[in-house]
């Protein structure tokens, strides 16, 4: 089989179009076009009076070599790639069972890889199940109640499970290893059409679904689930020639529980288990993270500037956008988890402080698009000296943020023309903000540092000319959003281990390794089987 990439059409092109397209580009006559399959279509609205799909389709043709061979120097007409995933290892008889810390992305797909692979993991999570959860966040959202145990960061699904539910990634993958996530998330009840849409995405109610179905799958197999179980401690031994390893968990309940492998899935807002590793010694370094607010449109607007007459289109869907402006004060402004006609959520985990995040279900056909718009900061910069600066950063803003929007968990907000004018917003415009439990009118500046402020400033306007309306003064910014992604990385080496702490192997976006939820699964199925492979060397198999 052959795959096609690059082959373009009319949005509005009938269906024999591609066929005779795919005849034309592979210079072959119908006859000689045995089968043909989407493996993947994306639109190109950059011409928004004439917008393209834009198709990588695998095909059958009667004469594959023929074309292979007509097209050698041609990247876009190659032979199909094996995407289908191999399991790298077997359990061996009599092993430890592997623990995994964290039941989001990471961990399920770290939990799930061993489970399939006959380990019979423990999955540990502080928060709860899945619904349990969602009824405990839903008590922020609706009555101002934060249970700082299960809420939009901690609980089965983890924070991706109240996010956009985006699927695609910019990671490197060679492996394919994306696609077996998106094959195990088909088979938990997501759509199919995750399999081929460049962009695909879920949303909330559907991850909800899934993690159910998949948390019966690796059970099904051995596996085991343990929530409201928080890790405290570590139990680390040192050897003779200095070589420290771990050998056991102490939780919260006061138990003990004994593993020489443990996957560290903890999330990149798991502040306490942040300082909890670096007084146990584990290699901790600073990253680079961003700080901002969430700003929302009409929807209606974002569609029309980005399709014009096509807005509304069902192949296109809700207009997404990205943007990114470097300033003359040297940072850097960019749009960050852009929500297509989505809501802006409560998601702090911690009490008397506020952090925002945008949230979409699979239609997304709310009324407003929301995203964050933030500004890149790093550590030599902004938080120098100890590893964990970054999370006293995070927090010195939240807590203003709280205190700006009245100390009730409503978040500060300002219609953009004030903040621009540099005036605090007595009174909404046209656009209503969908923040829940609701929003207080204010002036951003005293919940952001005065470097965020001034690029801000500068980036709107442009932002502005290259989005019709994206500047609009009645336009809502909400603040603030500070977990674009983990202030640490806890280090690991070429055998995906901690550099200092052997059997600890952290994973996914807590760790600094991932970003979302299509990078932290892949990331968790690497560390599966770097988990499966020291298990297997140490018993010789």
């Amino acid at each position: 089989m052959l795959r096609l990439t690059e082959l373009t059409l009319p949005l509005h092109h009938p269906d024999e179009a591609l066929p005779a397209a795919i005849c034309k580009r592979l210079r072959i006559t119908p006859r000689e076009l045995v089968r043909h399959v989407v493996a993947r279509r994306a639109h190109d609205a950059r011409d928004k009076t004439n917008i393209l799909l834009v198709y990588s389709i695998d095909v059958n043709v009667k004469d594959e070599a023929g074309v292979l061979a007509r097209f050698r120097k041609d990247r876009t007409v190659q032979r199909t790639p094996d995407t289908s995933y191999r399991f790298v290892a077997r359990a061996p008889e009599g092993g430890t069972r592997p623990v995994v810390i964290g039941a989001g992305p990471c961990g399920l797909f770290a939990g799930l890889i061993l489970a399939q692979m006959g380990h019979n993991p423990i999955i540990l999570d502080r928060g709860k199940v899945v619904r349990e959860r969602t009824k405990d966040t839903w008590g922020l959202w609706r009555r101002s109640v934060l249970n700082p145990e299960s809420n939009v960061q901690f609980g089965e699904g983890g924070a991706g499970t109240f996010s956009d539910g985006k699927l695609y990634s910019r990671i490197k993958d060679p492996r394919h290893l994306d696609r077996k996530v998106l094959t195990e998330f088909v088979k938990a009840g997501a759509p199919e059409e995750i399999l081929t849409e460049a962009h695909p995405h879920i949303g909330t109610f559907r991850l909800v679904t899934m993690v159910e179905s998949m948390r019966e799958t690796i059970e099904a197999l051995g596996g085991e689930y343990r929530f409201g179980h928080r890790v405290d401690g570590l139990d680390i031994v040192t050897d003779a020639q200095g070589k420290r390893r771990i050998q056991g968990l102490h939780l919260h309940t006061g138990d003990y529980l004994a593993a020489d492998r443990v996957v560290l899935a903890i999330g990149h807002s798991a502040r306490d288990t942040f300082a909890m590793l670096q007084a146990a010694g584990v290699h901790v370094e600073a990253k680079p993270f961003s700080i901002g607010v969430r700003i929302e449109h009409p929807q209606s607007w974002i569609d029309t500037a980005r399709f014009g007459a096509d807005a509304g289109h069902p192949i296109l869907g809700a207009a997404d956008y990205s943007l990114s402006h470097h300033c003359k004060n040297g940072r850097t402004v960019y749009s960050f988890c852009m929500c297509p006609g989505g809501t802006v959520v409560a998601a702090t985990s911690e009490e008397g402080r506020v952090a925002t995040n945008g949230m979409s279900q699979y239609s997304r056909n709310e009324r407003n698009a929301n995203s964050g718009l933030v500004v890149a900061i790093d550590p030599a910069r902004d938080y120098p000296g100890d590893p964990l600066a970054g999370i006293a950063l995070q927090r010195h803003w939240e807590s203003l943020a709280y205190v700006a929007g009245g100390s009730s968990y409503k978040a500060p907000a300002q219609r953009l023309g004030d903040f621009l004018a540099g005036r605090p917003s007595e009174a909404l415009g046209s656009v209503i903000p969908s923040y829940r439990p609701g929003v207080h009118m204010t002036d951003l500046a005293q919940c952001l540092p005065d470097f965020a402020v001034t690029a801000m400033r500068e980036a709107l306007p442009v932002f502005g000319r290259q989005i019709a309306g994206y500047d609009h003064p009645d336009v809502v910014m909400t603040g603030v959003e500070t977990r674009t992604s983990s202030p640490v990385r806890f280090t690991r080496g070429e055998d995906l281990q901690s550099l200092n702490t052997a059997g600890l192997f952290p994973a996914g976006e807590g760790a600094g390794y991932a970003g979302g939820i299509l990078s932290a699964a892949v990331d968790g199925i690497k560390i599966a089987e770097a988990v499966a492979l020291s298990m297997s060397a140490e018993s010789g198999r």
